[in-house]
């Protein structure tokens, strides 16, 4: 059966796995869609700014 100190590393084992998976599920379902919006959103405000400078230039 497990010792004392193996039952520790298990429990540290099994936290930072359970960490892991959680920060990846938060990280997949929030940060980068909103890191993806924000720049596709920049993205259109920057084409719009341009070819407003283009026909005001015209």
């Amino acid at each position: 059966m497990f010792e004392f100190d193996q039952y520790l590393g298990f429990l540290a084992f099994l936290t930072i796995l359970t960490i892991g998976f959680w920060l990846m599920i938060f990280l997949l379902t929030f940060v980068i869609p909103y890191w993806i919006g924000g720049s596709l959103i920049e993205r259109i405000k920057e084409m719009r700014a341009a070819k407003k400078a283009k026909q005001s230039n015209s």
